[in-house]
């Protein structure tokens, strides 16, 4: 048998016919250039059954059915995730559309822990009905796993429980994360009033908290069952079974009863209903993994023109993460600009001036990256970032010092770079300032854009006009936010309008004496 990777959210694909080396290093047998990818992610083996996987201590990890793994397998169907880069694995001969088939037949949505301990729980009967039985979930199964909708789905499932099970109503119920509690998402009746169905919360509850199925044979004298709406609709015979996408993760239950039944479910029905609704929740389970993870994405690749990717990564995965309004947070800010850029500019042609800046305020961008701050603008010429905004991390100030030593470093190889070009050597000065600054999205309602704004920002621009070439001008707050204090020269205190005290000034880098010259 050969496999084939198929990408979710993206075309790319691959087949896994033997050993195979994911990362983004070139040499890999598959080279993914993803920034959650690692050089060295994970390796791949063909299995006749699937394909083994083992990550290779990856920064992002590997996820199989969005549970993380160092080892694990991969059957047709399941989906792997190398950071953030999604696969889903289908034999080679199969279209890209989830389903796992050898020989006509869908064997994948069987091999599921809640599904398979279900069935080999059942109690001894006819081994002609244990085949029947198991020929309709192979069915529903292979009818699941073609589903790439969510509503669909839920739909889907509540019609294929009326064809498991002599039924008259049935009701699926999701569990909201946030909340905790069970809210009915579909329900449907072959007596024509899908309104009326009432699940019994504490059944319901139960059902889920336990894992297991809860049937009763006579509900109108069923203590548990004793609801007012039971005993009002003359409920005769019901079971709720969770839907269980792994062993510990419970996405809802699935409620079916009877009011016209002759006889009582039985305790087959009950394991029936049980590895249907598994399977259910497998599928579930997927759709929503994918859904989410394509949401992440979207984000990610918005924000990361900004964020480093580490906080681009912590925005998607946290929705909230950014107020839309605003707020009042501390943050470390930093300027750069290039002294003397008036006369560079006039002394290029625009387009040797247009690619110097380029190159230029790429690396300088890549710094911010690199140092987990976010790149707020440019200028023209000038570098404005920020640490601490949207999102704060223990060290903000020291990433921020950081970075702009790296600048200071990045720029005379740039110069080293360009020794024998015709591009003028550059020399930078920079700006820190630390304190409460008002991060937002700020702008028209035709363009805006997430930024800081307020005294402390303006500090660190003002120190940055003052930083001579190659030198790096701190504010005092800066200093008292430092873990890690550099050796630092005091500079003249300075006045700012406005400002009723004077700023007390350090510097690192090139003497006072070697003032820009713009």
């Amino acid at each position: 048998m050969s496999w084939v990777l198929r990408g979710v959210g993206h075309e790319h694909s691959f087949p896994v016919e033997g050993p195979v080396l994911i990362g983004r290093a070139p040499e890999c047998t598959v080279a993914i250039t993803d920034a959650t990818v690692s050089r060295r992610h994970a390796e791949l083996l063909a299995t006749p059954s699937g394909v083994a996987v083992r990550d290779l201590n990856s920064s992002n990890g590997t996820t199989v059915n969005g549970a993380r793994v160092t080892v694990g397998d991969l059957l047709p169907g399941d989906t792997v995730a190398f950071g953030k880069v999604i696969y889903r694995l289908t034999s080679g001969a199969e279209p890209p559309a989830g389903e796992a088939v050898a020989d006509g037949t869908v064997i994948r949505p069987l091999d599921v822990g809640a599904a398979r301990d279900a069935l080999a729980a059942a109690p001894a009967i006819a081994t002609n009905v244990q085949a029947r039985q198991l020929a309709r979930v192979l069915d529903v199964a292979k009818r699941l796993s073609g589903e790439i909708d969510a509503n669909r789905l839920l739909n889907l499932v509540v019609d294929l429980t009326f064809d498991l099970l002599p039924c008259d109503r049935v009701s699926l119920l999701l569990l909201d994360e946030a909340s905790g509690e069970l809210v009915q998402a579909c329900s449907k009746s072959r007596l024509g009033d899908a309104a009326s169905v009432r699940v019994p919360r504490s059944i319901a509850r139960a059902a889920v908290e336990q894992k297991n199925p809860i049937m009763t044979e006579n509900a109108q004298a069923d203590s548990r069952f004793g609801s007012g709406s039971v005993v009002l609709q003359s409920v005769r015979a019901a079971i709720c079974t969770p839907l269980l996408a792994t062993r510990d993760r419970v996405l809802g239950a699935l409620y079916v009863d009877t009011l016209t039944a002759s006889e009582p479910f039985g305790e087959g029905d009950a394991t029936m209903l049980f590895a249907f609704g598994g399977l259910a929740a497998v599928t579930l389970g997927k759709l929503r993994y994918e859904e989410e993870s394509r949401r992440e994405a979207q984000v990610r690749a918005n924000f990361e023109r900004f964020f480093a990717p580490e906080v681009a990564e912590r925005i998607a995965r946290e929705p909230g993460a950014i107020r839309q309004t605003g707020e009042r947070r501390p943050a470390a800010v930093l300027f750069s600009d290039i002294r003397g850029f008036t006369t560079i500019a006039e002394s290029i042609p625009p387009d040797s001036l247009g690619s110097l800046l380029t190159e230029y305020c790429t690396e300088m961008a890549d710094i911010v990256f690199e140092h987990g701050g976010t790149l707020d603008k440019f200028i023209g010429d000038a570098v404005m970032a920020v640490w601490g905004a949207p999102l704060s991390a223990p060290g903000d100030a020291d990433r921020a010092l950081a970075a702009a030593l790296a600048m200071h470093q990045r720029v005379a190889s740039m110069n080293d770079r360009w020794r024998h070009t015709s591009f003028p050597e550059l020399a930078i000065g920079i700006g820190l300032n630390y304190g409460e600054v008002f991060a937002g999205y700020l702008g028209s309602e035709r363009r805006l854009e997430y930024t800081v704004i307020g005294d402390t920002v303006n500090v660190a621009s003002r120190l940055c006009e003052d930083a001579g070439p190659g030198e790096i001008r701190i504010a005092a707050a800066f200093v008292e936010a430092l873990t890690i204090r550099p050796e630092l020269a005091r500079c003249p205190d300075v006045e700012l309008r406005g400002k009723r005290d004077r700023v007390a000034v350090y510097r690192i880098g090139a003497a006072d004496s070697d003032r820009p010259n713009r």
